[in-house]
């Protein structure tokens, strides 16, 4: 089982309770999460010295083995978060009890459901003045677009401070020790709860029975139960009562989410969302099929493939050549090992490169020799560990379901997928379509800044290119390019802070002794005329081995509209930044053999996934820098034709390949440029500001008329635009009240009563750098907002000339 925090640092009241997921020296100087941290614990305890509280709570009898992947919470380091969400089976969103639902918290939670993943909310913080748990919860249905099933709230002594939950589900109050550590539980029935806190018994009342009746409204089972227990909502048995918020968390889509109350700090709470948890979410065996693909093509489940149901041709499954026979094709299939996705690399200090992967199927075993379908190569796992944040454990073997640690592996990236197939060569991998197997990618979004990195002396060089090349392999949301007039190297990156990190990673921990560049905005660039046909042949020699090899290629803007499918003589594949590759392969079957049995086919070792592959890695290098201002080039179409017969010797290899690709899409931009100079397109971000009443006024007048900005709607918490738009009646919504609340509630009802506004609008990068300052300015200190990436726009021949003019240092 596997969720994913935002904040939480201590683990309840198992062994593990001192780990800090937040280990990195920058996280603890800055004080949040840069880098997801993984750790792995039981609940309940399975440690034979481990001490249950004197007073046990309710929870799950079996122990669970739980995976937990903290990740970070800010807008720059959302690519953290999209590859973790990659590989959960569940998520805990961890919510401010006095920040409310914030603009950041809709975005993950909009990732979360595009990956149909089951959450579950604690609403966290409420040990703090200003804590409001009621509003939280409306703002989670406003919001959020879910129906809020309140499964615990809080406990307030009459001064105001937190002193425990309700357990809705159970029905019964969990007071701690006041200054303890949350192991010292008190546990009072409703019964005792009557003598000792009518308020709070009398709540759990009103929650339980709107617990039961928003669940009998998405589950006909609870409507049984309800009828059973003679309409009475506290007769149905807690068992009933969570069986039934199950059932509801794991429907696709997710109506109805789970809340819980607490203070992490204090273990206040915890402990029932770690039961919640092992009760509520599901195991790796219950979630959907992973979705593989082989080739860009064949698209399916991974069940459906291991079991035959996923319709592949026989005849794609061959070896060196020659089609398998009908009988041997399924032990094809029975021969994968096991299949895994690496998710995150980070180089340690004292273990050297770790990669982590999660594994779908079968399992990977110490000494396994593992296929790399997207680099076509095969690496060794000599090692295999467990993480427990910033400990490790050597393990004999990583089953299917969990996560687990490769230390050592030379070449591996986030987003590789991993295979063992038992009989393959380590040189050519498994036979084909298996050796192009792939599990669903993760998706990259796009870099907007960039710094300029240069080396201290020349002796620096060969580090500072291995430290870059270490840090993309952490991080792929990281793009590194050279400048060939300038000679620089250049960072790219999501985000100010996201560069300012990779900085800091760079010469504070890599140790790279590297001059580092203000931080710029990464503008593209666009053709705007085809190109002519440009042949290449390039016949160099390579690593000290003569090598050559041939390719024509041509560039054309793109129009935006589908021009046809992949098929046995066109592969299609889209590249970042809007490209499109299309290879013709005018004489090759999808086996790489020729169509006419006169001509040459491919030869063994080219197999046609490893030239596609070496033409995807040359074009994307000749992509990086644009033909007249340096930018990367963004729509574009860029057709390569490849025929064996001429463009393939028998020395050509995969580098070559790729290098002929580069050059010959180099000549093909120039060509197009030298005819018609270059558009460039700026990045726009879509906008997501929250103001009060008071300020949505000047802040809408400032985005419009000084920063070019195009709004896109308006709304707040309690408007009707908010609730057309999520489905969710706010006003039916059960919370229970605040009687000590501040922070957003307060500042709520200082003006008027008003909810917080929100402004959605379109704003082009250049004009939101250094915006948050001018924001809490024009707000009081109250505003906040989030921004990401809309798309990439053409800029006006003025604009262009002016951005131009100040990037030389000419404002007149």
């Amino acid at each position: 089982m596997l969720y994913y925090s935002g904040f939480t640092r201590r683990i309840g009241d198992v062994d593990e309770g001192s780990t800090v997921t937040d280990f990195l020296p920058a996280e603890r100087a800055r004080g949040i999460t840069i880098q997801s941290a993984a750790i792995t614990f039981s609940w309940p305890p399975s440690s034979a010295n481990a001490q249950p509280p004197s007073n046990p709570l309710p929870r799950s009898s079996v122990p669970h083995n739980i995976n937990l992947i903290d990740t970070p919470g800010h807008a720059d380091f959302t690519f953290e978060v999209l590859r973790s969400l990659r590989v959960l089976d569940g998520a805990v969103c961890i919510l401010d009890g006095v920040a409310g639902v914030e603009a950041q918290t809709e975005k993950v939670w909009s990732q979360a459901s595009a990956y149909a993943i089951p959450r579950i909310i604690f609403v966290n913080k409420l040990d703090r003045d200003g804590a409001a748990f009621g509003r939280t919860v409306k703002e989670v249905g406003a919001r959020l677009g879910v129906w809020p099933a309140v499964c615990g709230i809080p406990w307030w002594n009459a001064e105001g401070k937190l002193q425990g939950v309700g357990d809705v589900v159970g029905l019964r109050g969990l007071r701690y020790a006041e200054g303890g550590d949350g192991k010292q539980v008190d546990v009072f029935k409703l019964q005792q709860l009557e003598e000792d806190d009518q308020n709070l018994a009398q709540e759990l009342r009103k929650a339980r029975t709107a617990l039961v009746e928003i669940l009998s409204e998405h589950d006909d089972e609870m409507v049984e139960k309800y009828l059973e227990a003679d309409e009475d909502h506290l007769l149905i048995s807690s068992t009933d009562v969570t069986e039934s918020i199950r059932r509801c968390t794991l429907r696709h889509p997710q109506q109805i989410v789970p809340v819980f109350a607490g203070a992490s700090f204090r273990n206040v709470g915890v402990q029932p969302l770690l039961d919640a948890v092992a009760d509520l979410l599901p195991s790796p065996h219950v979630r959907p099929d992973p979705e593989i693909s082989f080739g860009g093509s064949v698209r399916g489940g991974l069940t459906e493939l291991l079991s035959g149901k996923l319709s592949v041709t026989t005849a794609a499954f061959s070896r060196a050549g020659k089609t398998l026979s009908k009988d041997k094709a399924p032990f094809a299939l029975q021969n994968l090992e096991a299949c895994a996705l690496a998710f995150k690399v980070v180089a340690d200090a004292k273990r050297g490169v770790l990669v982590y992967v999660r594994v779908y199927s079968g399992s990977i075993n110490r000494n396994a020799a593992l296929w790399n379908t997207n680099l076509q190569m095969t690496e060794r796992a000599q090692r295999l560990m467990k993480m427990y944040a910033n400990d490790a454990v050597d393990v004999d073997s990583i089953p299917a379901g969990q996560i687990g640690v490769i230390p050592g592996l030379k070449a591996t990236r986030t987003g590789d997928t991993l295979i063992s197939y038992t009989g393959a060569n380590p040189k050519v991998g498994p036979p084909s379509p298996m050796n192009s197997l792939q599990l669903r990618p993760i998706d990259v979004p796009p870099p907007v800044f960039f710094v300029s990195v240069e080396p201290s002396s020349l002796a620096e060089e060969k580090h500072i290119k291995e430290t870059l090349e270490l840090l993309l392999r952490e991080d792929p949301s990281l793009h590194v390019s050279l400048d060939e007039e300038s000679g620089q190297t250049h960072l790219a990156g999501m985000g100010e802070l996201h560069l300012e990190i990779a900085r800091d990673r760079l010469i504070n921990d890599l140790k790279a002794k590297a001059r580092i560049g203000n931080i710029e905005i990464g503008y593209r660039e666009s053709i705007t005329i085809a190109s002519t046909e440009m042949n290449e042949m390039f016949d160099r020699d390579v690593g000290g081995k003569s090598s050559k090899a041939g390719c024509t290629a041509l560039v054309s803007p793109s129009t935006g509209e589908e021009q046809g499918t992949a098929s046995t003589r066109a592969h299609i594949f889209n590249m970042p930044d809007n490209n499109r590759l299309i290879v013709s392969t005018p004489s090759l079957r999808a086996d790489g053999w020729s169509f006419d049995t006169e001509q040459p086919g491919l030869p063994s070792h080219l197999p046609l996934q490893t030239v596609l592959q070496a033409f995807q890695n040359g074009i994307s290098a000749a992509l990086a820098r644009g033909p007249s201002h340096g930018y990367a080039v963004h729509s574009t179409d860029i057709k390569v034709i490849f025929e064996p017969s001429t463009h393939v010797c028998p020395n050509t290899t995969p580098a070559a390949l790729s290098s002929a690709a580069r050059l010959a899409v180099q000549r093909a931009l120039q060509d197009s440029a030298t005819a018609s100079e270059t558009l460039m397109m700026e990045p726009v971000m879509l906008v997501t500001i929250s103001v009060d009443e008071d300020s949505m006024g000047s802040v809408v007048h400032d985005i419009s008329s000084a920063r070019g900005g195009n709004v896109v709607s308006l709304g707040s918490d309690d408007d009707s635009s908010v609730v057309e738009r999520s489905a969710i009646d706010v006003s039916r919504i059960y919370a229970p009240p605040d009687p000590f609340a501040g922070g957003h509630a307060a500042a709520n009802a200082a003006t008027g009563g008003s909810a917080l506004r929100q402004i959605v609008t379109r704003v082009p990068l250049k004009e939101m750098v250094g915006y948050l300052k001018h924001l809490r300015s024009l707000t009081g200190g109250r505003g906040t907002f989030t921004m990401a990436v809309d798309r990439f726009e053409r800029m006006s021949t003025q604009r262009q000339r002016a951005v131009l003019n100040e990037m030389r240092g000419d404002y007149t």
